[in-house]
């Protein structure tokens, strides 16, 4: 690891057996940190961290044998002569400090000015002797046991002064971090106080800065309920003595400028809970962690340099809801196995372009404990996984794809933390960042807990951490997983499990609030960010503006799109029926069309509809090979032109069968062209294409998806048939028809009523065309308009229908 930028000088080199307590990091490997007296295994998993810290007690009376001693002068080091010893500090200061227990060392520790001179105070465990250095001074401390030294220096005011640091193997000389002011200013302790610190992430974690002109990094935790909390890293060897943190007041909020510390050192955060016993805490505000199992905090700075200026000035100018939007979604540590956030760079964004897709959505890359979580329990809400890289290596990873002009959504999970003993669960010894009654803090479903949105910091913790991914990121999209698990009291519970609101109702008003406001805010702070709800039920104005009242006596949630799991659940139990039995489940593909606008809607086929003994799309379908695929294809053909954005999980643009596993990802072995099947599934994805760049041309199919004046039957009641036809309208009036036949006979001079003022119809896509794998039935020629009234209008075509198929026909 790189050395901080202003490390503290080193006289000799230290043994790796030289005490905790020393400030600088000797070698590149950092020892691992001390594991939470009460912790043994995470819940999401993980392992405990493997550190271990020096024991200070075996330590003691060889320390406590040099304390007598040091104040003998010799050895280059400087005599205490002429300087007072100090009024030792009373039993209750000197136990709380030394304990880790002691809300204001500050106060204790540093230079003070007192009667005749100023008090300097250092604690220094294993240190033989500290000498204070200042222009033109050098005086020695008179030891007081236990790794404290003290003097009363004669001196008129403080001075800028460093410790000189004496250890058996090593002299060090280090900035005394107890002579500094705090770090955070007052602003930021109200703001954060009133949930309003809508960039948290300046205030609160690890910060390398120039504080009072010396380098170093400022450490900040909020632990109201703590006793005290102290610092550990590789810069003290895992060993907190030397570095407690003050209360900066009621704010809850601890606080330490470490001189010396830079980019790259690990650390946590001890942390002496209400009862006295400790627990050692990765940052919750942590912007890189070590890579899992490890679970350390990084301090970390930002260093890529943005190249997609274009990009972030153009993605506002057109609303979402009127523009092309087809999503790749994608699990990013299984998408190629093994690649690092760069080598994505690589490969990412030209098999995506080439594709046709106008944005990709990575499963969440928040850090995680547990892989086969897929990131959906989340410890370090600020950190992107350090599985592929550095959170600079992910930055560039989304400017790749922006440059590529494919905009970057990613999953982000505020529903449920893990139980994981060393990171959110109870923090600070009581529940902090998840409700205080366990039966409301339990997440029914995921063994998880739930946070508490009817407290302001914990608001502020997740809406912050919202405008963070995407300021800090340039993400353009959040799709917020498990909304309906917020918005409900009684989500997944029995009668006599839950409590009413305030109302008597089931809705979690701080849950509605909280969303409202993350919205609200995302909004305004990054123009052209759009946000999507992954919500389940029929909760009223999910994509409605906050400020506009529903029925429900609600204000919308003001979300920009929303996931329509009715169409999704509907149309695959259509689907999945033989073709001879979907007569009878007509209405599963037409009902979609009742509720289309009531909320702006994304139709996803995402990960959860091809796992977990789900199948894949293709299995889905019933019928031998050539049907399976015939039927997926015309379904996805459907979809691109039902009305409603579009989302596809990887694997499926081309046709895999078998399960997602993020343990090997796409079977991209289909593909090879040794393989005998190879064609089949090529000629899937060739459609994929096809379908993003026509649908890309097509304002027809985009242009008015939240408006009802964009769509209209043709024929939505052809059962017998298993055929739906509609008109879909551009803002300028062009038409582009869509006609899905899901039976497995072609359908001859099949008329269909067509909208006048069209010299003739020619197939712009059709997914029975030989290239994809189909049988070449068409109309290969343009459809002339006749003037025959049919399906309510005053012309009609007469049109070949292909099985399994689904055409779209647009004007010459």
């Amino acid at each position: 690891m790189p050395r901080p930028e202003e490390a503290p000088s080193v006289t000799a080199r230290p043994s790796p057996t030289t005490p905790a307590g020393i400030a600088p990091r000797y070698t590149s490997s950092s020892p691992a940190a001390a594991p939470d007296t009460n912790a043994s295994r995470g819940a999401s998993g993980s392992p405990p961290s493997r550190r271990t810290a020096p024991d200070p007690a075996a330590a003691a009376p060889a320390r406590n044998a040099r304390q007598s001693a040091a104040s003998r002068t010799g050895d280059g080091k400087a005599a205490t002569r002429g300087v007072r010893a100090a009024a030792p500090l009373g039993d209750e200061d000197r136990g709380r400090l030394l304990d880790g227990a002691h809300h204001d060392p500050h106060a204790l520790l540093g230079a003070h000015p007192v009667r005749g001179g100023v008090l300097v105070r250092a604690l220094r465990p294993y240190a033989r002797s500290v000498t204070v250095l200042a222009k033109g001074l050098r005086a020695g401390l008179h030891p007081e046991g236990d790794g404290l030294f003290a003097g009363v220096l004669p001196l008129r005011t403080i001075p800028e002064y460093e410790l000189l640091v004496d250890y058996d193997d090593a002299t060090v000389t280090v900035k005394d971090p107890y002579r500094f002011l705090p770090a955070l200013g007052e602003l930021d302790l109200h703001l954060f106080a009133e949930g309003r610190h809508e960039q948290l992430w300046r205030a609160l974690g690890a910060r390398t800065m120039d504080h009072q002109g010396v380098t170093g990094t400022r450490f900040g935790v909020w632990a109201p309920h703590a006793r005290g909390v102290r610092v550990v890293g590789g810069f003290n060897f895992w060993d907190g003595t030397a570095h407690p943190m003050r209360s900066l007041g009621s704010s809850g909020i601890w606080e330490l400028f470490v001189p010396g510390v830079g980019e790259g050192e690990l650390y946590k955060f001890e942390i002496t809970r209400p009862d006295g016993s400790k627990t050692v805490r990765a940052d919750p505000m942590a912007r890189r962690t070590e890579c899992p199992p490890a679970t350390a905090s990084v301090v970390e700075e930002s260093h890529h340099r943005w190249k997609d200026a274009d990009w972030m000035a153009r993605r506002g100018e057109r609303p979402v809801h009127q523009a092309p939007f087809s999503v790749y979604e994608v699990h990013l540590a299984s998408w190629r196995p093994g690649l690092t956030y760069r080598q994505l760079a690589e490969q990412l964004p030209s098999y995506i372009k080439d594709l046709g897709f106008t944005h990709v959505e990575f499963m969440p890359v928040a850090e995680h404990p547990f892989g086969g979580s897929w990131g959906y329990q989340v410890t370090g809400f600020y950190a992107p996984t350090a599985r592929m890289g550095t959170p600079d290596d992910f930055r560039h990873l989304v400017d790749a794809l922006h440059r590529a002009g494919i905009g970057v959504l990613m999953d982000w999970v505020p529903a449920h933390f893990p139980r994981d003993d060393w990171a959110l669960a109870q923090f600070d010894g009581r529940p902090l960042y998840e409700p205080e009654d366990p039966a409301r803090a339990a997440h029914p479903d995921w063994g998880t807990l739930e946070f508490d949105y009817g407290r302001a910091e914990v608001r502020n913790f997740l809406v912050a951490n919202a405008v963070y991914w995407c300021e800090e990121f340039h993400i353009d999209g959040l799709r917020v997983d498990a909304v309906a698990s917020m918005l409900y009291l009684d989500y997944s519970r029995e009668d006599g499990d839950w409590t009413p609101n305030v109302h008597g109702g089931r809705e979690n008003l701080d849950a509605v609030a909280f969303l409202q406001e993350m919205n609200a805010t995302v909004y305004r702070r990054c123009p052209g960010v759009v946000t999507i709800a992954e919500e389940s039920t029929a909760w009223d104005g999910v994509t409605r503006a906050t400020h506009h009242v529903g029925p429900g006596g609600f204000g919308g949630l003001g979300f920009g799109l929303k996931w329509n799991m009715g169409w999704m659940h509907d149309s695959l139990v259509y689907v999945s029926k033989e073709p001879v039995h979907r007569k009878y489940h007509h209405g599963e593909m037409t009902f979609s069309m009742i509720y289309a606008y009531s909320e702006n809607y994304v139709l996803p086929i995402s990960h959860d509809e091809v796992v977990h003994g789900k199948r894949a799309l293709v299995s889905k379908m019933p019928g031998d090979w050539w049907q399976q695929r015939a039927t997926h294809r015309a379904y996805l053909a459907y979809m691109w032109a039902h009305p409603g954005k579009q989302l596809l999980f990887m694997g499926q643009e081309f046709a895999q069968g078998a399960e997602w596993a993020e343990s090997h990802g796409p079977d991209w072995w289909l593909l090879d062209p040794s393989y005998g099947a190879e064609a089949d599934h090529r000629g899937v994805r060739d459609l994929v294409r096809d379908l993003n760049h026509t649908y890309a041309g097509a304002p027809a199919l985009w242009e008015r998806d939240t408006d009802p004046a964009g769509f209209a039957w043709i024929d939505g009641g052809a059962a017998e048939d298993n055929v739906f036809s509609f008109v879909r309208h551009a803002a300028d009036g062009t038409p582009l028809v869509s006609v899905t036949n899901f039976s497995p006979v072609v359908r001859h001079s099949y008329r269909l009523g067509v909208p006048g003022g069209v010299s003739a119809w020619r197939e712009a896509l059709n997914t029975d065309a030989v290239r994809y794998g189909g049988s070449g039935v068409g109309n290969p020629e343009p459809l002339s308009p006749e003037p025959t009234p049919w399906n309510g209008r005053e012309v009609s075509v007469a049109a070949t229908l292909p099985p399994l198929a689904t055409v779209w026909f647009l004007p010459t």
